[in-house]
């Protein structure tokens, strides 16, 4: 059997950090290493421990967890941590800073348990995962603070499919839900997927979005 995925939880709320632990460590294929309840402790705990997911609130005391996501896992850091972002806030502020910080993913608390079980598995391989409802919405609620596109767009190193294939990640579709959309096989999405990400020097999907609604790709 393979080692079970560890997990570092990180929420000021007592009785929420102890439900995550509980529900997280009764899972065969998962293993909590470590809790904290402040955003300077999770730092401090993911370089110690090194988890393979650190499960990540927003709005704590001493160091937000928009500040310690950045500190993890932003640009330019050496050997970066996975963050999953889980917060009570739909679509709050701190969300587009917190992905554009380096989360890996972003659930909201009142996700069923097996939505937050899924996340720690699919971020821990190395995808990346939104809540649909807070793809589908951030544009809109965004629009107003994203910086106008550069001059000259990398977007113009794409090919019209590329383009359309990065517009539809960015909408929230999965590569399924993308390839019965536009007639294709799953193999050959991921491929326009794997060149968007490598042509954009972008690290996952999430950057996909975020990169989307910066460039006002979506509307």
């Amino acid at each position: 059997m393979s080692a079970p995925v560890r997990v570092l939880v990180c929420d000021d709320q007592a009785l929420v950090r102890t439900g995550f632990v509980t529900i997280i460590d009764a899972q065969p294929d998962l293993e909590v290493v470590g809790a904290c309840g402040d955003g300077r402790a999770a730092v401090d705990l993911a370089r110690r421990l090194r988890p393979d997911v650190v499960v990540m609130d927003v709005r704590m005391p001493v160091l937000d967890g928009i500040e310690a996501t950045r500190l993890l896992a932003g640009v330019g850091v050496p050997d970066p941590v996975k963050v999953l972002v889980v917060t009570t806030f739909n679509l709050d502020e701190h969300v587009y800073a917190a992905l554009r910080a380096g989360a890996s993913g972003f659930l909201l608390k009142d996700a069923p348990i097996e939505q937050l079980l899924g996340g720690i598995r699919t971020v821990s391989s190395g995808s990346a995962l939104l809540a649909p409802e807070v793809t589908r919405q951030l544009v809109g609620r965004y629009a107003s603070r994203i910086s106008p596109p550069d001059e000259t767009p990398q977007e113009s190193a794409l090919t019209p499919r590329e383009l359309e294939v990065l517009r539809l990640v960015a909408g929230g579709l999965s590569n399924s839900e993308i390839a019965a959309e536009l007639v294709l096989s799953v193999e050959t999405v991921k491929t326009y997927v794997s060149r968007i990400l490598t042509k954009l020097d972008l690290r996952d999907r999430v950057q996909v979005v975020v990169y989307a609604y910066r460039k006002g790709l979506v509307v």
